[in-house]
């Protein structure tokens, strides 16, 4: 991530290569790679609606929609400053036409958001319960990174709901929780695929990427999962042409 200009609010970085602009708190929530590596393993049809449930200041849609030409895409986002800013790199981008970020919760959700109205939902959800590790007093932060007043289990059930029958919904999150994750997809979702993120060769995956079919009663696949950095700290080839470069992650093609 490039860092392009700056003033004590807020900064505008550069993702992708320069493809993406995004304005983003200075201080508090700091967009990583995680939203990034999400948005690359989803791909679409034509005509395909994808809703991102915790857009945040709009990372996951805005890289969603510089490479899926043919998609509308939504965000539903809790904190009034992230919809903003959200709107904000909406506009300097250019993709009023096919992305939008409202405000709302999972139990008061825009009307315009009607369940089983979307091909896919993608998701980035907070990584941490309230009652694990400190939460951070910068409200974005705390907000962004612990679960509050939604346990992954209403995160789940919220994206869920939304989806088509047979619709996708795929989420990056932690790998040492994996096994509570998929109890909550039992029965309600199949054909489960799972991509670990290994931090460099001969450490655990500390990250998951996992994408599931509504309804679906098919199996689980653990595919081979990509290594993000080299032993000296840089990023691997395979990670750099996402990150830098905006190459997707064909999932569906690792099977």
């Amino acid at each position: 991530m490039q860092e392009c200009f700056e003033k004590p609010e807020e900064t505008q970085d550069l993702l992708l290569g320069g493809r993406i602009v995004l304005k983003q708190p200075a201080e508090g929530y700091r967009v990583s790679i995680d939203p990034l590596l999400l948005a690359a393993s989803v791909t679409a049809n034509p005509g395909d609606t994808i809703l991102d449930v915790g857009a945040g200041v709009g990372t996951v849609g805005l890289c969603l929609a510089a490479r899926l030409q043919n998609c509308k895409i939504m965000g539903i986002e809790r904190q009034k400053d992230f919809v903003r800013l959200a709107n904000d790199n909406i506009i300097l981008n250019n993709l009023r036409d096919r992305l939008e970020v409202l405000q709302g919760d999972l139990q008061s959700p825009p009307p315009r958001l009607a369940a089983g109205s979307y091909s896919q939902v993608v998701s980035n959800p907070p990584y941490f319960d309230v009652n694990q590790g400190r939460v951070s007093p910068i409200m974005n932060k705390g907000l962004s990174n612990h679960e509050g007043d939604f346990s992954l289990e209403s995160w789940l059930k919220f994206c869920l709901l939304m989806l088509k029958p047979a619709g996708k919904i795929t989420l990056i999150y932690r790998a040492e929780v994996l096994d509570k994750l998929l109890s909550l997809f039992y029965g309600k979702a199949g054909n489960i695929k799972i991509f670990p993120l290994w931090p460099s060769t001969g450490k655990a995956a500390k990250l998951v990427i996992v994408q599931a079919e509504k309804g679906s009663k098919g199996g689980m696949n653990l595919l081979p999962g990509m290594i993000l950095h080299n032993l000296d700290g840089s990023f691997s080839k395979e990670s750099e042409d996402i990150l830098k470069n905006g190459q997707p992650l064909h999932l569906e093609q690792l099977l």
